[in-house]
């Protein structure tokens, strides 16, 4: 007969107190590994909260931005982002120069003009590659204006004085000959007051962005003179692909918060993957009305112009880089002085890591 071995309650609730703690511990480890992971994936912004200052929300150059914000892909990303939009790109940069903002949706022009001032500023991630800009003239003048060189003597409008519609200027004027001085600037913004410029009589040519190109194309106010609205528009200006619109911030800024700039860098690269996916009447539908200036037909057309030239890995293309300081050498003698370090103008860290963790 087989013998009954005798358990006692007590050893009994010992065995399985122990075995108990050892599945709560197996858990716990198992949380801790779970949790481990995702820092690991989504490690902790050092700066949940950012301000981005921009010069010309609406002007289509800053959609890849306006998605980003409208679609949540910063929130996705776990950042608190607050716009605060400018008369020009100038006025943004003087934004973060002064302090007032930790980034710049802006062109990337101006890490390299800022880098003879001794301010060390940094692109990390590309949201265009084409300028989406066109000089034009006031259609009262297209029987005086027909080259680049009858612009001498004449005020050319601009979105603000050093933003990059006044780099284009002087870029063309310089192809033709002529001299920054030979030339009156002013400065009238974009979208409405830029419009108003035009139509008064104020100026006698414009350097303005999309979509409000097309729209006083339209209405019969200008005759476009240099077109760069398109990639390739672009190429025949500058000699080759340039890099345009990107958030930049000063190097310290990149520097301390890395993971908040990923953070910024995917939710920008997101963008422009969104859109070149998405048809012209989604985005329309996703933009503010304003920005259509109630013209849905002309928005979508200045769209389809512009479309191949968002970016969608926010790579800045190092032969494009050179093209941009030898197309500002070509006027500004500063510039041309200098010796400029184009790897302290830009970094392509963040949008390669965002490459490798989508794959």
């Amino acid at each position: 007969m087989q013998e009954m071995r005798y358990r006692s309650p007590i050893r009994s609730s010992r065995e399985r107190g122990r075995r108990l703690a050892r599945c709560a511990l197996q858990a716990l480890l198992i949380a801790l590994s779970f949790v481990q992971n995702a820092s690991a994936a989504h490690p902790p912004l050092e700066k949940p909260r950012v301000s981005i200052a921009v010069g010309g929300q609406s002007a289509m150059i800053y959609l890849p931005l306006t998605v980003a914000e409208r679609l949540g892909y910063f929130k996705e990303e776990g950042l608190e982002v607050e716009i605060s939009d400018f008369n020009g790109g100038s006025k943004a940069l003087q934004a973060v120069v002064g302090g007032s903002a930790d980034v710049v949706a802006g062109v990337y022009e101006h890490t390299v003009r800022m880098q003879t001032s001794g301010q060390h500023l940094e692109s990390f991630v590309v949201m265009a590659s084409s300028m989406q800009l066109a000089l034009a003239v006031a259609s009262s003048e297209a029987d005086r204006i027909k080259t680049p060189l009858d612009l001498k003597g004449k005020k050319i409008g601009v979105s603000a004085p050093g933003s990059t519609t006044h780099m284009m200027v002087n870029r063309i004027l310089a192809s033709a000959g002529l001299k920054p001085e030979d030339v009156s600037i002013v400065g009238v913004g974009l979208a409405g007051s830029a419009v108003s410029a035009i139509s008064s009589g104020e100026i006698d040519a414009i350097c303005t962005a999309e979509a409000t190109a097309s729209l006083m194309e339209e209405k019969g106010l200008i005759k476009v003179l240099v077109d760069a609205r398109t990639r390739s528009g672009t190429e025949a200006v500058f000699g080759g692909p340039i890099p345009t619109s990107v958030l930049y911030a000063k190097a310290s800024f990149v520097h301390d918060y890395p993971q908040t700039t990923q953070a910024l860098a995917n939710a920008i690269i997101k963008a422009g993957k969104w859109l070149h996916e998405a048809t012209p009447e989604a985005v329309a539908q996703l933009v503010p009305p304003s920005y259509i200036a109630g013209d849905r037909a002309v928005y979508l057309s200045a769209l389809a112009k512009v479309k191949d030239g968002y970016s969608t890995n926010g790579i800045l293309n190092a032969e494009g880089a050179r093209d941009m300081v030898a197309a500002l050498a070509a006027f500004d003698p500063k510039i041309s002085a200098a010796q400029i370090n184009l790897d302290d103008t830009y970094t392509n860290q963040f949008a390669a890591d965002f490459a490798k963790r989508a794959h």
